[in-house]
């Protein structure tokens, strides 16, 4: 499972990167896409810009993964006001589809890049853990000093010793 997390992390992390800098070099084409309630959007493009490729390091580096990835996660919460104007407002960009066979799956599939980053980073395990037993298992074996392991739980089959 470490395996799958560790590609859907570096798959994030380029799909990020390649959206900050498109964030930082076409600013212009962007604007139209920020909703009106939005203060001074070319800024606020060029900030999502920068912090999705933050994101993007920080979601490939050990120290600072778990932080990369609530940000990226909330970031696809915060970017999908835009998303929503961009295919409900028929807002013209170059290089983007302007139809429901490209609105319809982005906007369906932004739940699961706040999923992704959030599995990606480690901070949940759902659906393929085991809940909170099994969130204690993985610390056990990464041996992590801040969370030392702890003693078998209520459902750990009894052992029985001989005399």
């Amino acid at each position: 499972m470490e395996t799958w997390r560790r590609r859907l992390r570096y798959a994030l992390a380029a799909i990020y990167l390649f959206i900050g800098v498109v964030h930082l070099v076409a600013t212009d084409a962007m604007l139209p896409l920020m909703p009106d309630w939005v203060p001074q959007p070319r800024l606020v493009i060029l900030a999502t810009g920068l912090c999705e490729i933050a994101g993007a390091i920080g979601l490939v580096t050990g120290r600072f993964r778990r932080a990369a990835a609530l940000g990226l996660a909330l970031y696809a919460v915060c970017v999908y006001p835009a998303n929503l104007k961009h295919a409900f407002d028929h807002v013209h960009v170059d290089g983007i589809p302007d139809s429901w066979w490209y609105h319809g799956p982005r906007l369906a599939f932004q739940p699961v890049f706040v999923w992704a980053a959030l599995w990606a980073g480690g901070l949940i395990d759902w659906p393929f853990g085991g809940g909170r037993r099994s969130a204690e298992a993985a610390t056990e074996i990464s041996g992590d000093p801040a969370r030392p392991p702890k003693g078998p739980g209520p459902d750990a089959p009894a052992t029985i010793r001989e005399p």
